[in-house]
């Protein structure tokens, strides 16, 4: 039986997403989401606690979102969390969980929209080629 691995994130991005291109020419845009959750700290005192998160986005996704987003700009991300692995420049194993996000809306102001494009954009596909950072 297949499992399910989803995620839905409403948060506010940390900076400006960064474009990059796999060496076939794929457009990948990355960028970190930052969530606020209300918390109790040991004295009882109620206070926010913010987890950042890693978002990958391919092909027209990732064009929009370079194009659409700034820092700052409140989004909803849906996708799936994926492992990568590497080896970085020393040699050493390293280790990163992913959000590849299928579906991006843009939730506060943003950068010029034209007026017949959509404020959401979803993804193309699903499944990512190996991409290098």
């Amino acid at each position: 039986m297949a499992g399910l691995c989803k995620v839905m994130l409403i948060g506010n991005l940390g900076k400006d997403p960064e474009l990059r291109y796999t060496p076939s020419g794929r457009p990948v845009a990355t960028f970190n989401v930052a969530v606020n959750r209300p918390a109790s700290g040991p004295d009882g005192e109620r206070r926010e606690e913010t987890e950042w998160f890693q978002v990958v986005t391919f092909n027209k996704l990732a064009e929009r979102c370079d194009q659409q987003l700034s820092k700052g700009q409140r989004v909803y991300i849906e996708g799936k969390l994926q492992t990568r692995t590497w080896s970085g420049p020393d040699g050493q194993p390293r280790k990163v969980l992913e959000v590849i996000a299928s579906e991006v809306i843009f939730l506060g102001p943003r950068r010029s929209l034209a007026p017949e494009e959509p404020a959401a954009a979803p993804a193309e596909e699903l499944e990512p080629e190996e991409y290098v950072y």
